[in-house]
């Protein structure tokens, strides 16, 4: 049986410009865009449509699933909990972050994050998910275990994307001792000696084990055609490596010559929404608007807050003014999505599969008032 339902009086976001008009969902694929309004459907009183958003780095599923230091919550009910914050922020795909490789920093257990996807599988089989749930391995390949843990998804068809991150100090992220101390001595509380013995450590494991563990997953994901990921991209150099590894997706480069590097070699530069949200990174690097204005900017994350990502492409667009809403959008929708080769979602054309938002923004922060994934309301 044939099932339709019409979207009347709206401000459709497509990928190149605003329609206000009607659309049709037909059998959960979108059937037909229409301009001006329709006298039969849902009236929805000149509100956004956009498509639904696309997710590709968030960690927020370890903070239901390790709500505490040393403390695991019911996987089943941590993905439910997770779900249900995802899909009210207007995400419809997420690649959710599972970490691989126990160091200094603590990490989990051989087995841990295996169990998650396992219960993934389960919640899915079992229709308790909203929205379209895949698999993100953060891989700290400076961690000695990496490869054992990385060894539990090596035939796992959940897993679509794989970043290849290196914490050490002096290393990506923390280009800068200010920025290590902070982060490291400061929040852990470590005496001089301490955090010089964890420094040394650090250093060392990287040292060991990097390189050789960036080349084991990256040739393997590359033979299984999952989307590779750097993470935290300071130098050419660094981008040259990610290129010659045939990465497609650089995640939050540390600085602006990194960032117009990866954009020219074709790879789709990430940042974090609440970096847009903040105005600023939490860890002192680049802010994100700056990429944005340089049209180097290409996909947003919600990174630590989910509803961020439904957030930060308004505000580059109405409040900043540095860019269309179509194109502020598209950073959250369609280009992430075809970076992970996803070209059955991300727009609003005829033909794709109905994921759909409904946006109310008349100031500040926007109002999600429903949500369709394939057609069915979800939200």
């Amino acid at each position: 049986m044939t099932q339709d339902h019409v979207f009347s009086n709206a401000r459709l976001v497509l990928e190149d410009r605003i329609v206000e008009g009607s659309l049709l969902v037909r059998d959960g694929k979108i059937a037909a865009i229409d301009e001006g309004r329709s006298s039969v459907g849902e009236d929805v009183e000149g509100d956004y449509i956009i498509p639904g958003l696309v997710e590709l780095h968030t960690d927020h599923l370890e903070t239901h699933y390790s709500p505490r230091p040393g403390l695991r919550w019911n996987a089943i009910s941590a993905i439910q909990s997770h779900d249900a914050q995802i899909v009210t922020s207007g995400i419809t795909t997420v690649f959710d972050c599972l970490r691989l490789g126990s160091d200094e920093d603590g990490g989990f257990a051989k087995g841990e994050m295996r169990a998650i996807a396992d219960a993934f599988e389960i919640a899915r089989g079992e229709g308790r998910l909203r929205a379209d749930h895949r698999i993100h391995l953060r891989c700290e390949v400076s961690a000695a275990d990496v490869m054992e843990h990385f060894e539990d998804f090596r035939t796992d068809d959940q897993v679509g994307l794989a970043s290849l991150m290196d914490h050490a100090p002096g290393q990506r992220q923390f280009q800068t001792m200010d920025q290590y101390i902070l982060y490291y001595k400061e929040n852990r509380g470590l005496s001089d000696e301490e955090f010089e013995r964890f420094i040394k450590r650090r250093v060392a494991a990287s040292e060991k084990y990097s390189a050789d563990h960036r080349r084991q997953i990256a040739g393997i994901c590359a033979a299984r055609g999952i989307t590779i990921a750097s993470h935290d991209d300071a130098t050419l150099e660094h981008v040259e490596e990610a290129r010659s590894f045939g990465v497609g997706l650089a995640e939050f480069p540390t600085s602006v010559a990194a960032a117009d590097a990866s954009h020219a070699a074709g790879m789709s530069v990430l940042m974090g929404a609440p970096n847009v949200v903040r105005g600023k990174s939490h860890s002192g690097n680049i802010a994100a608007k700056n990429l944005a204005e340089r049209g180097v900017l290409d996909v947003l994350s919600s990174d630590y807050v989910p509803f961020s990502l439904i957030q930060a492409p308004f505000i580059l667009a109405l409040d900043e003014g540095v860019m269309s809403l179509p194109e502020a959008i598209r950073l959250v929708t369609a280009t992430p999505a075809r970076t992970v080769g996803l070209e059955d979602r991300g727009r609003i054309a005829e033909g794709l599969t109905a994921d759909l938002v409904r946006v109310r923004r008349t100031s500040g922060v926007p109002v999600v008032r429903s949500v369709w994934r394939s057609g069915e309301r979800v939200a």
